[in-house]
């Protein structure tokens, strides 16, 4: 077990990490930039480092800083916590690289998970069910149209490198899906450097459930309790609740099972 811990991250999530270190008897270091110099995770820390301006692009996100204060504070272990640099795969690869441990999975899963079209790949492979669609990115408008025929409107036409309700149209008919197809994958290049777009078919008035997974480096994985995550607005998660009120028993079974399945396949 390692002694002290870096958390790149900040506020709440930091805070949290902070006191559950503590109680472990692990040394916490925290980061932060010039704007939250006097933040509560700070304070709360064994030790802290400044990493930079207010701008996240020039402190939180910019992993040579992250990894430079762990070699200056002599960090074993780098907890990313949510958002920021936790689901970033080149991230988790260099703190591996430099012999820092990254509390989460590694890099090569991230890569696995973050793209849509792969991981849809993956998911089959794996056993586990997945909304009708074609699972290769499609080249132009006109195939688009084609595909969402095949597919049945409507469909949904998403970006494979998409998050945060960027990356997304839906496509009732034909015109919608020649015009949804330019404009997302537009979108998604200027977003995410990565144009590369996929169709399934659109589910109309869906519930938006998350299954929570712990997994360890000897293989074992378990599923945790569920979030309802349906209450959202243009695509983005408003409210979450655990567990969710609106499933049986039966249902949470079958989809934790299958979401191990899942982590398991992409050693998760």
């Amino acid at each position: 077990m390692f002694t002290k811990i870096l958390i790149a991250n900040r506020g709440e999530i930091a805070c949290r990490i902070i006191v559950t270190a503590k109680k472990m008897g692990i040394k916490t270091v925290a980061v932060f930039s010039d704007a939250d110099k006097d933040a509560r995770h700070v304070e709360l820390a064994d030790e802290a480092v400044n990493i930079g301006p207010a701008p996240s692009r020039d402190s939180y996100l910019r992993a040579e800083k992250i990894i430079a204060a762990c070699k200056q504070t002599g960090a074993q272990a780098v907890h990313p916590g949510y958002g920021f640099l936790s689901e970033n795969a080149g991230f988790a690869k260099l703190v591996e690289e430099e012999g820092i441990i990254f509390i989460g999975p590694k890099h090569y899963s991230i890569a696995a998970m973050g793209d849509k079209i792969e991981s849809k790949k993956l998911a089959g492979k794996a056993g586990v069910n997945c909304i009708p669609g074609v699972n290769d990115a499609i080249e132009t408008a006109e195939k688009a149209v084609e595909i969402a025929r095949g597919v049945g409107y409507p469909v949904m036409i998403k970006a494979s490198a998409g998050g945060g309700g960027k990356g997304l149209r839906v496509a009732f008919n034909d015109k919608e899906a020649f015009e949804g197809f330019t404009s997302c994958r537009n979108e998604a290049r200027n977003s995410f450097g990565d144009d590369r777009v996929f169709i399934e078919k659109f589910v109309e008035e869906p519930r938006h459930i998350e299954i929570q997974l712990i997994g360890d480096s000897q293989g074992n994985v378990i599923y945790l309790n569920e979030r309802e995550c349906s209450i959202q607005r243009r695509h983005q998660k408003v409210i979450e609740e655990a567990p969710s009120p609106f499933i049986s028993d039966a249902t949470r079974k079958a989809m934790g099972e299958q979401a191990v399945q899942l982590a398991k396949a992409v050693k998760y």
